[in-house]
């Protein structure tokens, strides 16, 4: 028998894991698939690149063939960015496809025309993947209903429940029917969040893999600000690395950094949230069809995001909180696969880059080695006495929210 024949999935759907290339479940696979076909309400904390898609979208589209469809969806996923949605999407119609009974999943994001998403609901769904902004801008245009909802789906629940989407948030829970099955997966959950949480799931599953050994490793190179872009050049020319995606902490800084790294001959380009959709999707697309070499991001690329046998990322500049480091670096070393993460530690940096790499180490609980590379030794290096400062608070900037508006 098939392992996921023994977690309790149909034959039509074991077929569809064995098509998609799932041949045996990861755990976080194996201990949430059981709980959510038997209609549990689920808290999932796995380290990305842990499955975690899959461990919903499989009992959830055995949940869909087993109650009568009609005009409104019964399952809505939601996903804090577009790329996400986007992802989400295609895997759950890549599994449904394999199915005898058609199941149709609508998918819908802003950046883009809301017309096209407004047609392409007049047949009706069986199951909604959105951002939350265009959920509610469908809705109030009357293009859809959450009344038959039977699952609710918070992928990167931690971000869906932060303070960025909290408006969106109570506006879309007031609209959902009661009772309902609720899951939550993340790869980090603030003990902020956790009341949150607390109150929206009943006697829920919780399965909590996100300390589980990865083959990733860390790295934390010392180097001055002013040669970050040689070094980085360096590292990429030197290292064994098919693909790379470079953190950056700004559009600006990534049109920078990609231009440089174009002009000395890598294939290069820089993705950030004032492209398109189209623009977004085609770098991407190139990215994991080997056309491109490194992709230079912003936050924007830090979440959710699969790209088959990306070898590296380095954190040109460091996040601004410690739950975007662990996303960052969770592109990489995904499913089984080696992997390296290296951060830039800029003593010289005007947001004190020691300090603020301390904070995330303790925030991880994992120290990560200092190491310099020759003929890129910083001038100065900070040491525990002079270091202070660290990473944001809890409170939100206006940077925050702008930047969470931009990603709706």
């Amino acid at each position: 028998m098939s392992p996921f024949a023994e977690l309790g999935l149909q034959p039509a759907l074991v077929h569809a894991a064995r098509q998609a290339e799932l041949d045996e479940p990861t755990p976080v696979q194996a201990a949430a698939i059981p709980a959510v076909l038997a209609g549990r309400d689920l808290l999932a904390l796995a380290e990305t690149g842990s499955g975690k898609t899959a461990a919903y979208a499989l009992p959830l589209l055995q949940r869909l063939l087993q109650t009568p469809a009609g005009r409104h969806p019964r399952a809505l996923v939601l996903a804090p960015t577009r790329e996400l949605a986007v992802q989400i999407a295609d895997t759950l119609r890549e599994l449904a496809a394999a199915l005898p009974q058609r199941i149709r999943v609508a998918l819908l994001f802003g950046g883009v025309s809301i017309n096209p998403q407004l047609m392409g609901l007049r047949g009706g769904c069986d199951c909604v993947v959105a951002t939350p902004g265009r959920l509610l801008d469908v809705i109030d245009h009357n293009g859809l209903s959450l009344e038959a909802v039977q699952t609710l789906v918070l992928d990167e629940a931690d971000r869906l429940m932060a303070s960025g989407f909290a408006d969106e948030w109570q506006a879309t829970e007031a609209l959902l029917p009661r009772p309902r099955q609720n899951l939550l997966v993340s790869a980090t959950l603030p003990s902020t969040l956790q009341s949150i949480a607390d109150a929206l799931l009943q006697n829920p599953l919780r399965v909590d893999l996100a300390a589980l050994p990865t083959l990733l490793t860390q790295r934390a190179i010392q180097v001055d600000a002013a040669q970050r872009g040689p070094l980085l050049r360096h590292l990429l020319k030197n290292e064994d690395w098919p693909r790379a995606m470079v953190f950056v902490a700004s559009r600006h800084g990534a049109e920078h950094v990609a231009d440089k790294l174009l002009q000395n001959g890598f294939q290069a380009a820089a993705l950030h949230g004032e492209l398109s959709q189209g623009a977004r999707r085609d770098l991407l697309a190139a990215l994991k069809s080997n056309k491109l070499h490194v992709l230079v991001c912003t936050d924007l690329a830090a979440r959710g995001l699969h790209v088959p046998g990306l070898s590296a990322v380095i954190n040109f500049d460091l996040p601004r909180a410690a739950a975007d480091y662990t996303h960052r670096i969770g592109r990489a070393g995904r499913m089984g696969q080696a992997g390296v993460a290296i951060s830039f530690i800029c003593a010289d940096s005007p947001t004190n880059a020691e300090s603020h790499f301390r904070l995330i180490e303790k925030r991880q609980g994992q120290r990560v080695a200092r190491e310099q590379i020759p003929g890129f030794e910083p001038q100065a290096v900070a040491s525990e006495a002079t270091a202070s400062g660290g990473i944001k608070g809890k409170r939100p900037s206006k940077k925050d929210k702008l930047r969470a508006a931009g990603l709706r």
